[in-house]
C-alpha cells in the first residue's frame, strides 16, 4: 500500500471511529482479543452491558486493520497487535459468550439478539396479557395460530399456557413449534389483528416469528419433568428424528448421570441435602448410584437413610426439587465453575 493509500485508509478509520459508541469500541476490542482474555472481561460486565456489547459484536462485519489500530489507541493500556482483519457475527459472539457466561446464558442472550427476531411488534399486546387470558383468546383457534402466539412467549409463560391445553393438543403444539418455519411479517400482522379484534384493541406493534427446535426444548425444560417426558415420548413416536433433535437441546435431571465426577462434586456441594434427597426419591437407581458415589461414604449413608424414611412425596414436590437443582447447575455453569461442553460430545442414552 502506497503512502497516499495508507493516509486515506487512516483518515477513513478516523472518521469511522468518530461514529462509534463506547459499546461498539468495546465490541471491536473484545473481538481482537483471544477468546480467553475476552471472556475474562465479559465476565465482569453487568447483564444489560453484556447484552448490549454482544449485540454490537453480532452486528459487526469485517473491521479494518486501521480501525483496529485506532481502537487500540483508545485502549492504550491494551498490549495487542492488530490483525489483518477481524470479523464479528453471531457465531463469534456466541463463542465468546459461552466462554464468559456459560452455555445457558449464552443461548438466552444470543436468542434475544438473533437477526431472525427483528423487532416487529404486532403481537405485543397479546404477549403482555395474563396467561389465562391468552389461553381464553386462542384456545379455539387453528393450531398454527396457537403455535405462532406460543412462539412469542417467554419459556415460563409458554409452559404455563401449554399446561392449560389437553394432552393431545399440547403434544401437537410442541411438535409444530419445533418444525416451525419463518413466517412473513404480513402473516403475523394479520393474525395479530384478528386476535386483537376479539378483545377490542387496535394493533399497535409487530413482532417477528420465533420457534424451532431450541424454543420447543426450552419450553419443555420449563415444564415438570414427567409432563415434558410424556410430551417428548409422544412426539418421538410420531417423528423419531424430531424427538431426538428436541432432546439434544434439552438438559434434564437424569442427564446429571452423564457428567464427570469432578463436575458432579461441585454441583452437589451447592445443593441442600434435603433437596437432593427429595429429588432422588423416585430417581433411577443408576442415577442415584452415580450421585452417591460423588460424596463421602458417610454422607451417602445419611442421604440413603433420609430418602428411606421420608415417606411418600407428591410429584410436584419432587419436580420442584429437581428444578432447583437444575437451576443450580445453570448458575454454576454461567459463573464458570463448571462446564457442560462435554455433553455435546457424548451420545445420549435412551
Amino acid at each position: 500500500m502506497n503512502t497516499e493509500s495508507t493516509l486515506n485508509a487512516e483518515l477513513d478509520a478516523a472518521a469511522d471511529f468518530a461514529k462509534l459508541t463506547k459499546m461498539q469500541k468495546l465490541a471491536i476490542l473484545l473481538l481482537m482479543l483471544s477468546e480467553e482474555n475476552a471472556a475474562h472481561i465479559m465476565k465482569t460486565l453487568e447483564e444489560q452491558d453484556l447484552e448490549e456489547v454482544s449485540s454490537e459484536m453480532v452486528k459487526l462485519g469485517c473491521v479494518s486493520q486501521q480501525l483496529q489500530e485506532t481502537v487500540l489507541r483508545e485502549f492504550s493500556g491494551v498490549a495487542v497487535e492488530a490483525a489483518a482483519g477481524i470479523t464479528g457475527g453471531s457465531a463469534r459472539a456466541r463463542s465468546l459468550l459461552e466462554k464468559s457466561v456459560g452455555l445457558f446464558r449464552a443461548s438466552d442472550i444470543i436468542g434475544r439478539l438473533s437477526p431472525q427476531r427483528a423487532p416487529v411488534e404486532a403481537m405485543q399486546q397479546i404477549v403482555d396479557m395474563d396467561t389465562r387470558h391468552i389461553f381464553s383468546l386462542i384456545r379455539n383457534e387453528q393450531l398454527q395460530t396457537i403455535v405462532l402466539v406460543t412462539s412469542y412467549l417467554n419459556q415460563e409463560k409458554a409452559s404455563q399456557l401449554l399446561s392449560m391445553f389437553r394432552d393431545q393438543q399440547r403434544e401437537q403444539i410442541i411438535e409444530r413449534l419445533a418444525t416451525m418455519m419463518p413466517t412473513s411479517v404480513q402473516v403475523v400482522e394479520n393474525v395479530a389483528e384478528m386476535l386483537q379484534s376479539k378483545f377490542g384493541k387496535n394493533r399497535t406493534r409487530t413482532l417477528n416469528q420465533t420457534g424451532g427446535v431450541k424454543v420447543a426444548a426450552q419450553v419443555l425444560n420449563s415444564m415438570s419433568e414427567n409432563l415434558s417426558k410424556s410430551i417428548l415420548m409422544s412426539i418421538s413416536e410420531r417423528n423419531a428424528d424430531l424427538g431426538e433433535a428436541i432432546l439434544k437441546k434439552m438438559f434434564t435431571f437424569d442427564e446429571l448421570e452423564r457428567l464427570d465426577t469432578k463436575t458432579l462434586q461441585i454441583i452437589l456441594q451447592n445443593v441442600d441435602t434435603r433437596m437432593l434427597a427429595v429429588a432422588l426419591k423416585s430417581a433411577p437407581e443408576k442415577l442415584k448410584k452415580t450421585l452417591l458415589s460423588c460424596i463421602s461414604k458417610r454422607a451417602a449413608e445419611n442421604l440413603v437413610e433420609e430418602i428411606t424414611f421420608m415417606g411418600p412425596l407428591r410429584l410436584k414436590e419432587i419436580d420442584g426439587a429437581r428444578a432447583q437443582i437444575l437451576e443450580t447447575v445453570r448458575r454454576l455453569e454461567a459463573d464458570g465453575d463448571i462446564s457442560l461442553d462435554e455433553l455435546r460430545h457424548k451420545p445420549r442414552y435412551s
